[in-house]
């Protein structure tokens, strides 16, 4: 099979690799379309996230779709040919975690993407069979892929406790504070404030459920009084502005992945009694994912903004420094022409 791999930073290639065989519960999936995440730009530009570090040739990519075309010996012969979005995690069914439901936090967990592991920028991986989700034949295959961004912002309106009639701050108008805004809304919220300081992204914030935004290098980020703060930028200014803008017992919830230490105000965490939160990846939101996307309360679609190849690659993970764009994806069917 032909396989994008990043050979170094700032280097990618298109490579021959076998294709993998499923283990007994394990599907093989043809894949079909791969949302590009700011984390495999980051590994593209800088071949390390945090004491994630890549020592070896990888494939990048974990938001996908594509159709299952080989099983495992445990997996029934029917699911061949089922139309999937892929939960790109493999857990340790035996760890305390994964016995708890939070198989998202095991010790042992391995991740499309995140070095060692292979991605799923290549045209065809194996997953378990519980984690290959099917979608109905209604979905697009982009919005299969970008099933997994909206996990995330599931699992931090989750975090956030949001229900009908919160009013939420979110930092940070990229993808994953898009899906934020939209879920939070989906949840019930009817005041949501997104804060990012790029005014395009301000205005594709109010398509995605925000009723109100704001530029956080000219207004005032901490007067605005809600029940919770989402962060999804991952810079220590928004982080801080956005919990002084939390009322007495709310919570904030950091998404946003930026320096590996900032500086808090602990007076007013403790003074307040906030609920702080961190949210790492997902657990159990595939379903709801699913409803949210189908049900048109998420218009995943809307968000792909850019489409490449997979013998392009290299310009696909530097497509977030365009100007307007929000969501890039390859088709790996596909190559050669954007």
């Amino acid at each position: 099979m032909l396989a994008s791999v990043l050979v170094e930073p700032g280097q990618v290639e298109v490579r021959r690799r076998p294709v993998p065989q499923p283990a007994r519960d394990d599907v093989l999936v043809e894949v079909s379309v791969v949302g590009v995440c700011g984390s495999d730009a980051h590994y593209f530009r800088h071949g390390r996230i945090g004491e994630y570090v890549v020592t070896a040739p990888i494939v990048l990519g974990h938001e996908a779709a594509g159709r299952i075309v080989a099983v495992g010996d445990d997996v029934p012969k029917s699911r061949i040919g089922e139309r999937v979005s892929i939960e790109p995690q493999r857990p340790d069914p035996a760890s305390s975690e994964t016995r708890r439901g939070l198989y998202n936090l095991c010790p042992h967990l391995q991740f499309y993407a995140t070095p060692p592991v292979d991605g799923a920028l290549c045209e065809f991986v194996t997953i378990q069979s519980a984690f290959a989700h099917a979608v109905p034949d209604g979905m697009s295959d982009d919005s299969a892929a970008l099933l997994e961004p909206l996990s995330v912002g599931i699992a931090a309106v989750r975090k956030a406790g949001i229900e009908a009639g919160a009013h939420v701050l979110i930092a940070g108008a990229g993808p994953v504070g898009l899906v934020t805004a939209a879920v939070a809304r989906a949840f019930g919220a009817t005041r949501i404030v997104m804060s990012d300081p790029d005014p395009a992204r301000r205005a594709r914030a109010t398509e995605f459920g925000a009723t109100e935004t704001i530029d956080p290098t000219t207004d005032s980020v901490r007067e605005l009084a809600v029940d919770s703060f989402i962060d999804a930028s991952g810079a220590p200014r928004a982080v801080v502005d956005g919990m002084f803008a939390v009322r007495p017992a709310g919570t904030v919830v950091l998404v946003g992945m930026g320096a590996d230490e900032v500086s808090l105000p602990l007076s007013l965490l403790q003074n307040r009694e906030l609920v702080l939160q961190g949210v790492f990846r997902y657990a159990n939101t595939w379903p709801l994912a699913i409803e949210l996307a189908t049900s048109g309360a998420v218009d995943l679609d809307s968000m792909v903004t850019a489409r490449f190849g997979l013998e392009e690659v290299a310009k696909a993970l530097e497509a977030d420094r365009i100007p307007g764009n929000i969501k890039a994806v390859v088709d790996v069917r596909r190559g050669g022409q954007s």
